[in-house]
């Protein structure tokens, strides 16, 4: 057991790379807690609010993808998305020195340099492209689709709480004008039983 999760649990998300997912764990407990990256109160829930909520939406990202996750802070849902899919290619994006600081302090001692770059900018300002773009807690939708639009090949994956459905709906308007459609997902997140993705496609 670790955290209330069992072995088997990280084995089935991680694979082998389980025990890095531990690392990372331990590392938003001390370090992502002292340098202002996760609130103290989380601690006792990293596994079900944070890490294994973010690997929630490895079913939904194509095999292969180039995945950029926006406003990273301290790497969900990147780093776990990285950890469950040795397969992608991923770019932590982050305009906050700090949070870039622990962001390639992570993927250096996850020792996921060849897999994970980080990158320091604002999301409107980055113009590379991917075939996923994610997100998680960065802004309200009818914003974060105009932000991320421009870098996003086929595919967004926001994911969202309880308010998913309003943030859905109040998003309506940017998502007709950008020519996007956009679907709620659920998804087993293995604790909780289920996560809701907003997931978002090019017409």
């Amino acid at each position: 057991m670790t955290d209330n999760v069992p072995q088997e649990t990280l084995e089935a998300v991680f694979g082998e790379r389980a025990e890095s997912a531990v690392q990372y764990h331990d590392m938003l407990a001390t370090r992502g807690i002292e340098w202002g990256l996760i609130g103290p109160r989380e601690a006792d829930r990293l596994w079900a609010r944070h890490i294994l909520n973010s690997a929630a939406i490895t079913p939904l990202v194509p095999e292969g993808a180039s995945v950029v996750d926006v406003g990273s802070g301290a790497g969900l849902p990147g780093i776990p998305l990285a950890l469950a899919r040795p397969d992608i290619h991923l770019c932590l994006l982050d305009s906050l020195l700090r949070r870039v600081n622990f962001l390639q302090l992570a993927v250096d001692e996850l020792g996921l340099a060849d897999q994970v770059a980080v990158v320091r900018a604002r999301a409107e300002e980055h113009t590379q492209q991917y075939d996923v773009v994610v997100a998680r807690a960065v802004a309200p939708l009818s914003r974060l689709v105009g932000w991320c639009e421009p870098m996003m090949g086929c595919l967004m994956i926001a994911l969202k709480g309880d308010n998913a459905e309003a943030e859905l709906a109040d998003a309506a308007p940017a998502l007709d004008k950008l020519g996007l459609t956009a679907e709620l997902r659920r998804v087993d997140d293995r604790v909780d039983g289920q996560a809701t993705a907003i997931v978002i496609t090019k017409r």
